[in-house]
C-alpha cells in the first residue's frame, strides 16, 4: 500500500509517503507560507521514491484542529491531488497524529494538546487501539485551559503537543505524565500516513468532495475589547 499524507495545520508543514515498509518524510517550519511550501515537499518525497500520483492508493490529510488558513491548505491541496489522480482520501486529525507519537513512545493513554490562541488549547484524550491504531476516549475540544480534564479512572496519560509549552500548568493535571521534548511535539504528516494506511485498509477512504476540515470554532481573532481585557 502507497499512501501520501500531508500536514499544513499547525506551525510546521510536513509530507510523508508510506510504501510498505518504508516511510519517507520531509517537514518545514518558518520561511514561505505552508501553501508555498507544501507542493515542493510533495514532489520531493515523490520523486526519492520514485512514485507518481497514479500509483498511490490514497492520500491521507491533516483535517485540524489548528490554524484556519493551515487547515484549508491541508483539505484542498488534498482534494485537488485526490481529484486528479482518482484517489480516496484519508482524514486524521492533527490530535491524533500527536497522540500516536505518543503511543509510538511506548504509552498506552495520551492527552493531545495544541495552542489554539486567544487564551484556548485544542485537546483531547486517546487510547492504544489493537486494529486501528489509536482510539478516543474523549471528544476533541478546545477550550480555556483549565478545561482540560482526564477521563475518570483511565490511568496515567501521556501529555503531548505545544500546549502544554503554552500553558505550563497543564503538566501539574493528575494521573499526567510529561517529558519535556513531548512539549514542543507537533502534529506530523508521518504519522498521518500511518493512520491513512490502517483507516484505509479498514475500508475507510472518502470521496475527496466529502473531506472537510475539523475547526472546533468559528472565531479566529479576539475583538478590540477582548484583547483589551486581557
Amino acid at each position: 500500500m502507497r499512501i501520501l499524507a500531508l500536514d499544513t495545520a499547525t506551525e510546521a508543514c510536513s509530507v510523508a509517503l508510506l510504501s510498505g515498509d518504508e516511510l519517507i518524510g520531509r517537514s518545514a517550519e518558518g520561511g514561505k507560507s505552508h501553501a508555498q511550501q507544501v507542493l515542493s515537499l510533495i514532489e520531493a518525497v515523490l520523486a526519492e521514491a520514485q512514485v507518481s500520483l497514479s500509483m498511490l492508493d490514497g492520500i491521507a490529510a491533516s483535517i485540524g484542529p489548528g490554524a484556519f488558513t493551515g487547515v484549508r491548505v491541508s483539505v484542498a491541496v488534498a482534494q485537488g491531488l485526490a481529484f486528479g489522480a482518482g484517489l480516496p482520501v484519508i482524514p486524521v486529525t492533527t490530535l491524533e497524529a500527536l497522540a500516536v507519537q505518543a503511543m509510538r513512545a511506548g504509552a498506552e493513554h495520551a492527552l493531545a494538546c495544541l495552542d489554539a490562541r486567544m487564551g484556548e488549547v485544542y485537546w483531547g484524550c486517546f487510547k492504544a487501539h489493537p486494529a486501528r491504531g489509536i482510539a478516543a476516549t474523549s471528544v476533541a475540544r478546545v477550550g480555556p485551559p483549565e478545561s482540560v480534564a482526564l477521563p475518570v479512572g483511565g490511568g496515567t496519560y501521556r501529555a503531548i503537543g505545544r500546549g502544554f509549552a503554552a500553558y505550563p500548568a497543564l503538566a501539574l493535571l493528575p494521573d499526567l505524565a510529561l517529558d519535556a521534548d513531548d512539549s514542543q511535539a507537533l502534529p506530523n504528516a508521518r504519522e498521518v500516513a500511518q493512520l491513512g494506511a490502517v483507516r484505509l485498509g479498514l475500508g475507510e477512504g472518502i470521496d475527496p468532495a466529502d473531506l472537510s476540515p475539523l475547526y472546533l470554532r468559528d472565531k479566529v481573532a479576539l475583538t478590540e475589547a477582548e484583547r483589551a481585557a486581557k
